[in-house]
């Protein structure tokens, strides 16, 4: 076997806010595994300042882990705990190897035309745009819309979801919050009381990580259901994930197989939450279409009607150009060949 390394940049169409960054673009490497004229291709992208493998060393460490394969080490005995992005791009390229290089990952419903519905994501601005961009999401079907917050003053944002709900009520409308953190932890139980008026469907990641008390105070006592996203970075879900279930008790988990490490251990965590009853959804962390692709894919193999975050492929002017597609609010495979022009 041999391997390649392509980076790219996309380049995001308008600027990605939220209360912790501000993406303009985004860094890719595709992993081209080629064996007897087959070409398998990943996508390991590390996301800025919250991959806990964003760091100076990353190249040196994909290329060390690409040569392993390439000398027959199996990837399950590759130690890329400390490397999420790396597990999940070279899964993604051995899987799509393994099937004939089709960016087939996964044989289900997915690729044969069935769709997964996704939620309307509406990123930080100012309110004004963003009540435009909430309208236009809702006047294009959506009932499921998350809003990035905490960037804001409180009072306005709240002012801002009094707006929406005005017009649409939870009957007709779901509304899913992210705060990436954003709240001071002696404040959340605060806020969330008074953003529990908005019939809020639940909130990602209310407070900063690593305050496992102050996060199973919320979960315990908020009127809205909270979903742990950045906290399960950096955690090994075989060592640590049943005491972190066991210790928050959050209603759901936000599943990112980008930055948690691949698939495998995607489904371990969906292991944790069949046994202790918690929902679940899936979202991209700004993939490319080729890592967007993948992460359909594997969720298209459980059976799950909750609306999914894999609605970013369309946030770059230059993405792989393929057959994922945004068809009445959900995401399709269609005909369309893909275009590899940039990486091949």
């Amino acid at each position: 076997m041999e391997y390649r390394i392509v980076h790219h940049k996309l380049q995001f169409i308008k600027a990605a806010k939220t209360s912790r960054n501000v993406f303009t673009t985004r860094d890719i490497r595709y992993v081209l595994l080629t064996k007897n004229g087959v070409t398998g291709i990943g996508e390991a992208a590390p996301l800025y300042k919250l991959s806990i493998d964003d760091v100076d060393d990353y190249d040196i460490k994909l290329n060390e882990v690409c040569k392993q394969l390439c000398e027959n080490t199996p990837l399950l005995d590759i130690d890329l705990a400390k490397y999420p992005s790396i597990r999940f791009g070279l899964e993604t390229a051995m899987h799509d190897l393994v099937n004939g290089g089709k960016r087939i990952l996964f044989d289900t419903p997915f690729v044969q035309g069935n769709s997964i519905p996704i939620n309307g994501l509406v990123w930080m601005a100012d309110l004004d745009d963003m009540y435009d961009e909430a309208i236009a999401k809702i006047g294009q079907g959506y009932s499921c819309i998350k809003f990035k917050v905490g960037q804001h003053d409180f009072d306005a944002e709240c002012r801002f979801l009094e707006r929406i709900r005005t017009l649409h009520n939870a009957f007709n409308l779901e509304i899913r919050l992210d705060a990436n953190g954003a709240f001071l932890a002696d404040e959340a139980a605060i806020q969330l009381k008074e953003l529990s008026r908005f019939d809020i469907h639940s909130i990602e990641q209310p407070i900063h990580v690593n305050q496992w008390d102050d996060m199973a105070r919320l979960c315990r006592d908020s009127k809205i259901d909270i979903a742990l996203d950045e906290e399960l970075i950096g955690i090994d879900v075989y060592e640590k994930g049943e005491a972190l279930v066991n210790h928050i008790q959050p209603q759901y988990l936000i599943l990112k197989p980008n930055l948690i490490g691949g698939f495998k251990v995607s489904d371990k965590w969906i292991e944790l939450c069949e046994k202790h009853r918690l929902g679940w959804w899936a979202t991209s962390a700004l993939e490319s279409n080729i890592g967007l692709n993948a992460i359909a894919q594997w969720v298209s193999q459980y059976e799950t009607t909750m609306p999914q975050g894999l609605g970013t492929g369309s946030l770059y002017s230059n993405n792989v150009e393929g057959p994922l597609q945004i068809i009445n609010c959900a995401i399709h495979y269609g005909q369309t060949k893909w275009d590899l022009s940039e990486i091949v």
